[in-house]
């Protein structure tokens, strides 16, 4: 009887740990089901009539027009904290004219696309998400699916597809920005050659790495805004579940980007 009631603590700890790690797995599957299954309902969506070209302008205009400034903006200082960090540990070797092409090498594989991405989770995504779970709340969604239209080609298509569109732009832009920055602090601020600045650039940078850039920014666009979408689409629990669901929206799309770049460049560098 003793044996029995000593057993009876040491079995109720077990299933509590067995809780702890497998509860959150079973959480994360569940969640990513979820988002696979929107998104092969957006794809299918995307080919049936009607069009809804006038909200895929509008997810263009909020996405790309209104994200543009912030990422030149920040594009252009990464650029500048880039070049600085470059000079100084490329001044060790006297090799200071590699400095254009190695940061424009940087921005185009790396910086831009998944920078961009993530100015774009931060303001676009993040609306998205907030935009879609007041709607859910407040059961708009449900009225649109009760007047025979589908919310899914109705909220997430333009969305989706405004945000697959308009990144790749949005990341050149930044990488141009980023560039700009690096102009200023090579060849302003540090006097290197500016003929030596360029002709690196053109050195080090193939069509291929803009190519990774356009990839990566189309990849991350999808992830990030189906992500976002979902999180809005399925939130719930008032005011205080659209918040969570949308901080949930910008830290999942977050992490997305960082392991879909890391795949994404394993892949793109064998090529």
């Amino acid at each position: 009887m003793a044996e029995e009631t000593l057993a009876a603590p040491k079995t109720r700890n077990l299933f509590a740990i067995v809780e702890v790690v497998v509860d959150p797995i079973l959480d994360l599957l569940d969640d990513l089901g979820a988002t696979v299954l929107l998104f092969a309902q957006a794809v299918s969506w995307l080919v049936r009539p009607p069009l809804r070209v006038a909200q895929l302008v509008n997810a263009i205009e909020f996405i790309g027009a209104g994200s543009l400034f912030i990422a030149g903006l920040v594009g252009m200082f990464t650029g500048m904290a880039f070049t600085v960090s470059t000079i100084v540990g490329f001044r060790q070797f006297s090799a200071e004219g590699m400095v254009g092409g190695v940061v424009a090498l940087a921005l185009a594989r790396e910086l831009a696309p998944v920078l961009a991405a993530v100015v774009v989770t931060a303001r676009a995504g993040s609306t998205m998400a907030s935009e879609l779970g007041n709607m859910r709340v407040t059961e708009q969604i449900d009225a649109i699916t009760t007047m025979g239209v589908s919310p899914v080609q109705y909220l997430v298509v333009p969305r989706v597809l405004g945000t697959t569109i308009v990144l790749p732009l949005l990341a050149l832009a930044f990488g141009i920005a980023g560039m700009f920055g690096a102009w200023l602090v090579a060849v302003v601020w540090q006097s290197i050659d500016p003929g030596v600045f360029f002709d690196r650039v053109q050195q080090f940078v193939k069509w291929s790495d803009i190519r990774m850039l356009l990839v990566k920014s189309a990849t991350f666009g999808v992830i990030v805004s189906t992500i976002c979408c979902k999180k809005g689409f399925y939130a719930s629990g008032g005011a205080r579940g659209v918040g969570e669901a949308t901080a949930k929206a910008v830290v999942a799309s977050i992490v997305a980007i960082f392991a879909a770049d890391y795949v994404a460049t394993t892949i793109m560098t064998d090529i």
